[in-house]
């Protein structure tokens, strides 16, 4: 069996990808530090594929560990690397800590992979690095605007600290995954998304209001230049994302990449309002949703969704699910969550 790490294989994205692994048959190391996460999730990815992940509690800011990490496990075949700070809003108040945890954490594991025989490396990334892009949708080769956050400032820097090691290492093959909005759980609902605190995104915090844990929604303005004056975005279902992952990692492995860094938009290539998105819910849940009009939110883009042409030709990957299963799904497992 082939040995794969998963970085932040706890989290939202990784754990799902982790069970998209193990039943492709790859064997799964992960590495979490638990920061972000709850070790719970290695129940619920076991329960689903009949099989434990190897799993090591392990804090990648700590470069002697990442080392021996790497030392012990040089028979691993690719990493997929989730692990990284994600709240906008947290990165804009706490610039150090996000360099820090995603910019370090990315160089100490590239620098170990560099000393494995075979270096194959899949980067969570994210359409963040689009800022708001000319022309919808977006395509692969639009250009990179200037960061709205810190944290969409470490998903440019990442990329681009990989392409550079990548243009001087040739044994190095590299995709950079930028992902639109990841909603959704496992049909399974033993694992799912599990925001710590108020959720900074959009379906944790209907779904949380439909189960009474917050009063109302909030829906950060109602003027902007589109259909219904909410914001748009391009929502796809985690498990659809965890899959483009194995594509993409079986595709280096198979040598079947046209160079050794490549970039893949990962979406549905439909925008969803603010207000469909609720209107989606109410519909595929039967329940009515509290929520107000307040003001624009600062750093939030008018509309973002992919031109998934790239990845439907050359990674042979497709969405699958709808709006409304991705968002029935976010229900069940909020109810799964709270009893309910």
């Amino acid at each position: 069996m082939k040995k794969v790490l998963v970085t932040g294989g706890l989290g939202f994205i990784g754990s799902h990808t982790v069970v998209e692994l193990q039943e492709r048959g790859f064997d799964v190391v992960i590495i979490d530090d638990l920061s972000n996460s709850s070790i719970d999730v290695l129940a619920g990815i076991t329960a689903i594929t009949g099989k434990a992940p190897a799993f090591e509690k392990l804090d990648l800011k700590e470069k002697s560990k990442v080392e021996a990490f790497f030392g012990k496990h040089q028979d691993i075949v690719g990493v997929i690397h989730f692990a990284a700070s994600k709240a906008v809003g947290e990165s804009v108040e706490k610039p150090l800590l996000y360099y820090e945890n995603n910019i370090n954490t990315l160089v100490y594991v590239l620098k170990s992979l560099l000393h494995l025989p075979t270096q194959n490396f899949i980067f969570s990334s994210s359409c963040t690095v689009y800022g708001q892009a000319d022309q919808m949708p977006i395509t692969e080769s639009a250009p990179i605007k200037a960061a709205e956050s810190p944290y969409g400032n470490t998903k440019q820097i990442g990329e681009e600290i990989i392409k550079d090691t990548c243009k001087v290492n040739s044994t190095l093959n590299a995709i950079a995954l930028r992902y639109f909005n990841p909603i959704g759980a496992h049909s399974s609902i033993k694992i799912g998304e599990l925001p710590i605190g108020v959720p900074q995104n959009l379906v944790p915090f209907i779904t949380q209001t439909a189960a009474g844990l917050r009063k109302e929604l909030s829906v950060f303005g109602d003027d902007y230049p589109t259909p219904d004056g909410t914001c748009i975005r391009d929502y796809i279902h985690v498990v659809d994302l965890a899959k483009a992952h194995v594509v993409a990692l079986e595709r280096l492995i198979g040598k079947n990449n046209t160079s050794n860094y490549e970039i893949f938009n990962l979406g549905t290539g439909k925008g969803s309002s603010v207000l469909e998105v609720i209107q989606s819910f109410e519909k595929a849940s039967g329940q009515k949703l509290n929520f107000k009009i307040a003001p624009r939110r600062e750093g939030d883009v008018i509309q973002a969704y992919a031109d998934t042409t790239k990845a439907n030709a050359e990674l042979g990957w497709k969405a699958e699910s709808n709006l409304d299963e991705a968002l029935l799904s976010a229900w069940k497992w909020e109810k799964h969550l709270r009893n309910i």
